[in-house]
């Protein structure tokens, strides 16, 4: 089972060893290059597994709505969500996706929106996304570094 967890000192050492596979780095980037993100605005979290080992990690933006014009003012963004290469396959990606809403109710009370893109080019993270409650908006956005990409939505009233 995998909990969800905002990022804390004690994570710091198994955060920095995580990394996904060579082909993967187009979509999610290095830690040291995700980590730069991370401020009052941007806060970084951990799925941790039943051995308290840090498996995967991701950012919520909070100014995400204000950044992107597909986004409603006020929203919150998923960045940066991945599952370190050791643990891929374990279901863990699947098991966090699904206890997102929860979590992000807990967390972020005061946000109605999650908004996430997808790479077209990963269809198994956009059908995990959708059977989790995310909704793709019919829109693709063009911005990113790797081709288009999905644009979801989740509410999270």
């Amino acid at each position: 089972m995998i909990s969800l967890q905002p990022m804390s000192s004690q994570h710091l050492n198994q955060v920095s060893e995580l990394h996904v596979a060579e082909e993967q780095l187009k979509f999610v980037g290095t830690m040291e290059e995700i980590l730069v993100n991370v401020d009052n605005k941007v806060h970084p979290h951990v799925m941790v597994n039943e051995s308290d080992k840090v498996v995967g990690f991701f950012l919520v933006d909070t100014t995400y709505g204000e950044q992107y014009d597909f986004a409603v003012r006020g929203a919150l963004g998923l960045r940066a969500f991945f599952v370190d290469t050791r643990y891929q396959g374990s279901g863990y990606g699947k098991q966090a996706v699904a206890a997102l809403h929860s979590y992000l109710q807990q967390c972020y009370e005061t946000f109605e929106f999650i908004y996430l893109t997808v790479n077209c080019k990963n269809p198994g993270a956009y059908r995990c996304y959708e059977l989790n409650g995310f909704k793709d908006n019919g829109e693709l956005y063009h911005g990113g570094p790797a081709g288009p990409q999905h644009i979801m939505k989740m509410s999270l009233k």
